[in-house]
């Protein structure tokens, strides 16, 4: 296989599959990993890239992913997600549970499981989907703010532990992004989730996958730390206009 490998987590739909999508048009061959192997597979036909099986909250089903992953050059940690819009006094700790192992502990297991490989490439990249969630906190929000803070700090310290190495690191925080996160978020209700972006334009996933590619095509001793990416709308986590 000539085209170097790009390795996205939560490539099923929203910003992982059209991450894989540009990445695939930029020339690499991608392997998809996400539990829907279904949809999965119908992208990985259409870009020409491989399927995989991945439940990041697992560590059995990252060991079998990282099994079939013969090397990477690009990793994108894009698995995660919300559940629910509780305060701490009625906090639900499966939710809690739930945030902490997709975008935290996922992210952990696939990048230490990957990282050997970004290594033997010689020109590694580990880009991070985070969230403005990881620099602020908003009522109501605190196990995913809370666990993308932890995901923040996780990847802002690879960032120093791999200098020296061939390894770029960057992290994306998107704000708000009209996927089906927010359906996730409220348990299927649609009507609810899109009352979240009712009155403004919000980030497309396309938007979110048009950042990841550029930071992954400058050249090697280019290194986008941060990339912080809101409607124009959106001028904080709580602070939106609404027309």
């Amino acid at each position: 296989m000539n085209r170097p490998i790009a390795v996205v987590t939560g490539a099923s739909a929203g910003i992982g599959e059209a991450t894989a999508r540009r990445l695939a048009a930029e020339g690499f061959h991608v392997v998809l990993g996400a539990r829907r192997l279904d949809l999965l597979n119908t992208i990985a036909d259409e870009i020409g890239g491989t399927a995989l099986e991945l439940d990041v909250t697992s560590a059995a089903s990252v060991e079998a992913f990282l099994a079939e992953v013969p090397a990477a050059r690009v990793l994108v940690n894009n698995a995660g997600g919300a559940r629910g819009l509780a305060t701490v006094a009625e906090a639900d700790e499966a939710h809690w549970r739930w945030m902490w192992e997709t975008n935290v502990l996922g992210t952990l297991r696939i990048t230490k499981g990957l990282l050997p490989r970004l290594i033997e490439s010689g020109d590694g990249h580990v880009v991070t989907v985070t969230s403005v969630a990881a620099f602020e906190a908003y009522d109501n929000g605190s196990g995913y703010t809370s666990a993308k803070h932890a995901q923040s700090a996780l990847h802002r310290t690879l960032r120093g532990e791999l200098l020296g190495q061939p390894v770029r690191v960057t992290e994306v925080l998107p704000g708000m992004v009209e996927t089906d996160f927010s359906v996730n978020r409220f348990d299927g209700d649609t009507e609810r989730a899109a009352s979240v972006y009712q009155g403004l334009t919000p980030l497309t996933a396309a938007d979110v996958a048009d950042v990841i590619a550029f930071a992954v095509t400058r050249p090697s001793h280019v290194n986008l730390d941060q990339i912080v990416l809101k409607p124009r709308a959106q001028a904080s986590a709580s602070r939106v206009h609404r027309g």
